[in-house]
């Protein structure tokens, strides 16, 4: 057995040996990976230890400056409303007459929000939500002075307000930005006050642009929505704030937050800065917001099932699909027709209803604007007049008269005053009288004339509701078959 073992042991032996010789005689031959060698390598370590040698590192921003001059410009609104009795005559004449008509009570109430000094002279960009109904509003400024504020005027669409205060000058107040140079992962400040608390600085990034949420159709049925999404902390006070970015100007309104408590969670929103200032323009100079439209109707992608958007060609193409063009409209003599996917605005892409109406929302009546379009897999280019509701360029001033339906109306606080019930639907298919104010239609509230325009561009058959100034009770009245316009002269 130990003869068997003698040849094993020797060969190893042997072969160790053997080793030894060829390193000890060629190690100055060999390459070998040493530490020198291996730094050459382009591979690093996941681990932050600082700049690497030779390069150059931006030092984190600094928002001081931004914060410092915001605050001094962002006001603190309180709201009050009185208490007030609402009758309900839903169940009819008979019905009330019989077990007396149903009357519910609203307490007072009391709210908060934020505001934007946007004018050395003490006008205040806030949301219409804010605001609405409210019987007085008070706004203190960031050095504790308080002032009783005025409504200036109202956009229920876009979810702005704008007040005036008128007891000093050479407010502290905010520029406002360009909304559209906002982009994804840019840090943002949004500044408000929260919760009933002093001012307040949060910070975080764009995470989305041209978000649309369905939020402001509570308020408006012609809802204007294209969110600049952030993850900058927002609360319930937030409202009405500002969005700023690190130059300190005004990039945004804080509207909303995304949250399944009602508190933060993740996700705010505010409403692009070029949208605001054009409302808080109208607002300023006309009283009212002058809306351009294009005259079409297109496929909203969220809402639309997977089978409408197969059956569309939305699935394949990008744009915006086009549903229905309106013959006099700007659009349909522009030459735009249904199926067309509208895919640049002014040379700025859409993919969504909340692009298209957050660019057209910026501009007037008589403004021409640029449309690129998808007809059958070709592009093809059209300039399109804007038009207001009426389908003219003529600016729409606060309390005139728009028309609708072949009847004439006016804005009052509540809803639509019927100025004159004109020769259309209203007068030949209801036994509504002339100062009957609409509050809503189908269920939905009705603001403004494009409110209830936009409701009838959707819907042939509708249920209007309102009341009479001075008479108790909501009264109820049906149209059927009928379009925005039908009954015009």
């Amino acid at each position: 057995m130990k003869f068997k073992l003698f040849p094993v042991i020797f060969t190893a032996a042997a072969t160790s040996v053997m080793t030894l010789f060829a390193v000890s005689h060629f190690q100055e031959k060999v390459p070998y990976l040493g530490m020198a060698q291996s730094r050459q390598l382009p591979v690093n370590y996941a681990a932050y230890t600082g700049a690497a040698a030779g390069s150059a590192v931006a030092p984190p921003a600094s928002f001081e400056a931004a914060a410092e001059s915001s605050v001094k410009a962002v006001v603190h609104i309180k709201t009050s409303t009185e208490g007030r009795v609402i009758t309900d005559n839903s169940m009819g004449d008979v019905f009330s007459q019989l077990f007396g008509q149903r009357q519910y009570y609203i307490p007072p109430q009391a709210g908060s929000g934020s505001g934007v000094v946007v004018s050395a002279d003490g006008y205040i960009v806030t949301n219409n939500h804010v605001i609405a109904d409210a019987s007085t509003v008070t706004v203190t400024f960031n050095n504790r002075h308080t002032s009783k504020a005025r409504v200036v005027g109202t956009d229920p669409s876009t979810d702005i307000a704008v007040l005036k205060v008128e007891d000093g000058a050479n407010y502290p107040y905010m520029e406002f930005g360009n909304s559209d140079d906002v982009k994804l992962g840019q840090w943002v400040l949004a500044v408000g006050f929260p919760l009933n608390l002093d001012a307040t600085v949060t910070a975080g990034i764009v995470s989305a642009k041209g978000r649309s949420l369905g939020i402001n159709k509570t308020q408006s049925a012609s809802a204007i929505e294209s969110f600049i999404q952030t993850d900058a902390a927002v609360n319930p006070g937030n409202s009405g704030g500002a969005l700023v970015n690190p130059a300190g100007q005004l990039v945004g309104i804080n509207s909303a937050i995304a949250s399944p408590t009602g508190s933060y969670a993740g996700y705010s929103y505010a409403i692009p800065a070029n949208i605001v200032r054009k409302a808080v323009n109208d607002l300023m100079k006309y009283g009212s917001v002058q809306r351009a439209y294009m005259g079409v109707e297109y496929l909203d992608n969220k809402s639309a099932t997977p089978e409408q958007l197969t059956s569309y060609g939305a699935d394949k193409c990008d744009g915006v699909y086009v549903i229905n063009v309106r013959p006099n409209s700007g659009a349909g003599k522009a030459g735009l027709q249904k199926g067309d996917f509208i895919m640049q605005i002014n040379g700025t892409p859409v993919t969504c209803p909340g692009d298209i109406q957050g660019q057209v929302a910026r501009y007037q009546p008589g403004d021409n604007i640029s449309i690129m379009y998808n007809r059958g897999g070709k592009q093809y280019s059209a300039t399109v007049m804007l038009t207001n509701m009426n389908g003219t360029t003529e600016i729409i001033k606060k309390g005139s008269g728009s028309k609708l339906l072949g009847a004439t109306f006016k804005q009052v606080r509540e809803g639509l005053e019927v100025v004159d019930l004109g020769k259309g639907p209203l007068a030949k298919q209801t036994n509504m009288g002339k100062g009957f104010v609409i509050t809503g239609v189908n269920d939905m509230p009705v603001k403004s004339a494009s409110d209830l325009q936009q409701i009838l561009t959707s819907k042939k058959s509708v249920q209007i509701a309102g009341y009479y100034p001075g008479k108790q009770g909501m009264y109820y009245f049906a149209l059927n078959n009928v379009d925005a316009y039908s009954g015009e002269e």
